[in-house]
């Protein structure tokens, strides 16, 4: 599985617990909009009532279509924010603006990354395809579970929030992405109250959740809020500043189903802080030093005999910015530690956790197919205090 991340080398702060589930003020207002626009069959009736029919993936695809793809620019464009192909940072490719401002360089200190070039970048931009040849010719069951997409953020950039939902409707089949969950840990930023709500509920209706939290709660324990909303078999964990390529979710959906106490890691590339840029990271597993210090390592020698780039590495430690789990496993061996407070933890507790498979698989580039790029730079406004 690849996916791409934007990464920073100090993450944005999360401190984090309760959170309320609420829809957007005006949601019962744009159900009814979208009921009477959508949901009539040909003798001008209602269907039987708008919740049946959005919980058919067939019928939400279509609406998703009808309401979505015919109405990018009226959705995207008021709020400064671009869709559909082309444009600047198509393939991956650096980008860079003109105009550059004072607004330009706030933006880089409230998010440690070119907020405003990303305002620019399309939302469905393509990215490079990095997966070894023998990953793209696999095939795969037909009766994979569904996926629960959770992405965690805080004062995040609206569009580097979007680019990461659009990628994952994208490049995800609608008959196995059953919702996608945003967790907002108490951010300030108004436009990811009234804009966010707005735009994700007309623009992929019924597919998309935004749980609150009332106060700061940091990063483990809003992922833990984002697997209580979670109803699929299959929870993904990501930061909200990904994105996915094709292919993303059938070899880590493949393999939890052959076995449940797999815990799937995706390779992870870079998309650079200031252009953009997609950059290729090398195969790799996950260690950790005597200080508990999560990092890269040379993968295992009997990895490297086998040849095989599309195998999986298994690793004892993680990159705590995606994972995708059994959505009742993770409960079983307990999640996330609640209680922890200091950055880095949770990048080798899941290994000690799942101790009898270690941290079952880390799947490389092409395995799992989707790449989380990741910025570097500073990270969004305050340090992201991941509770661990």
């Amino acid at each position: 599985m690849e996916v791409f991340e934007i990464s920073c080398p100090q993450w944005p702060l999360f401190s984090s617990t309760i959170y309320s589930q609420g829809e957007m003020p005006d949601d019962k207002i744009e159900r009814e909009q979208i009921k009477n626009q959508h949901c009539t069959d040909k003798s001008g009736d209602l269907f039987r009532s708008f919740d049946s029919l959005m919980a058919n993936q067939d019928t939400r695809q279509s609406l998703l279509e009808n309401s979505g793809h015919s109405q990018h620019v009226c959705l995207a464009k008021p709020m400064g924010l671009v869709e559909g192909p082309g444009g600047l940072g198509q393939g991956g490719m650096a980008a860079t603006l003109r105009d550059d401002s004072h607004e330009s360089e706030t933006k880089y200190e409230e998010y440690g990354y070119n907020a405003q070039l990303s305002d620019r970048i399309s939302l469905d931009r393509s990215i490079p395809d990095y997966r070894p040849k023998k990953c793209k010719q696999m095939t795969y069951p037909d009766d994979l579970p569904q996926i629960s997409v959770v992405f965690i953020f805080v004062n995040e950039a609206l569009s580097v929030i979007l680019r990461s939902v659009h990628s994952v409707v994208n490049h995800t089949p609608s008959h196995l992405l059953k919702e996608i969950i945003l967790v907002d840990d108490n951010s300030d930023n108004v436009e990811l109250k009234f804009n966010l709500d707005q735009y994700v509920n007309k623009r992929y209706p019924g597919l998309v959740k935004i749980v609150r939290n009332n106060k700061r709660e940091g990063l483990i324990r809003a992922r833990i809020q984002g697997w209580k909303a979670a109803t699929s078999p299959v929870v993904g964990f990501f930061d909200a500043h990904v994105e996915f390529n094709i292919g993303w979710v059938e070899p880590a959906l493949t393999r939890i189903k052959e076995d449940r106490k797999r815990i799937i890691l995706p390779a992870i590339d870079n998309i650079k802080y200031n252009t953009f840029e997609v950059q290729q990271y090398a195969n790799a597993a996950h260690g950790y030093n005597w200080g508990l210090w999560c990092m890269y390592i040379i993968p295992p020698q009997d990895w490297l005999d086998k040849g095989d780039e599309s195998a999986p590495i298994r690793t004892p430690a993680m990159i705590g910015c995606s994972f995708v789990v059994d959505r009742e496993y993770f409960g079983e061996i307990g999640l996330l530690d609640p209680g922890m407070e200091v950055y880095g933890g949770e990048n080798i507790e899941l290994g000690m956790r799942n101790k009898d498979y270690r941290v079952q698989v880390f799947d490389p580039v092409g395995q799992v197919s989707a790449k989380c790029g990741q910025m570097t730079g500073t990270a969004s406004g305050y340090p992201m205090l991941l509770d661990l």
